[in-house]
């Protein structure tokens, strides 16, 4: 398959890649953003955008990945199933496609209590394991989860996330396992900044 972003071709080649990732603003106001992003041209192959990290409001991962993406900075999208049903991962999905993002990680999200409104409901219609499969569907085979097609042929790169510092890593890499299979092309982990940690 052709690589479609910059992040799918240096994964393809082999080469290591530097990423970082970027908290939207908790309200429209994205100058410091804008100021930050325009330092790390050259120095990062993309940039994550967080999905409402740690379950706290935040301006939507998509729109901010756009606002990136027209300054010429490749995004990831992060979408996670904490706050949208099957219906609502799937329109946002068409949507951030159709503004030419093209990088989508696909994650479960932190629970609502640990957040700024730990009184909302959770959602979670689909896992991360389902909803890479439902992304890979919407790519492979032009279609809905319920089988209906999609009009364009949208072409993008799929990823799921995994725990370095799990308790249980066997019972971790089944659930990888489960991810690659799914449709994950590439994998993410949050930095390990204390090595001897890790190796415990």
């Amino acid at each position: 398959m052709k690589a479609e972003t910059n992040l799918q071709k240096i994964l393809a080649q082999g080469e290591f890649a530097v990423t970082c990732e970027c908290n939207p603003p908790r309200g429209i106001d994205v100058d410091l953003i804008l100021k930050n992003a325009a330092q790390l041209e050259g120095k990062v192959d993309a940039v994550n955008v967080n999905d409402n990290a740690v379950a706290s409001v935040r301006m939507s991962s998509w729109a901010m990945s756009k606002i990136l993406l027209d300054m010429g900075i490749e995004p990831v999208l992060q979408m996670v199933t904490r706050d949208r049903n099957r219906i609502a991962l799937q329109s946002d999905l068409l949507g951030a496609l159709a503004l030419g993002i093209r990088n989508v990680l696909c994650l479960t999200g932190d629970h609502p209590a640990r957040g700024d409104h730990p009184e909302a409901r959770k959602v979670f219609d689909l896992d991360s394991i389902q909803w890479i499969a439902a992304a890979r569907q919407v790519r492979d085979q032009g279609c809905l989860m319920n089988g209906k097609e999609i009009s364009g042929s949208p072409r993008f790169f799929i990823g799921g996330v995994a725990n370095p510092f799990v308790e249980s890593l066997e019972l971790h890499i089944i659930r990888l396992q489960k991810k690659i299979t799914a449709g994950a092309e590439f994998v993410q982990t949050q930095p390990v900044l204390e090595i001897e940690g890790f190796k415990a």
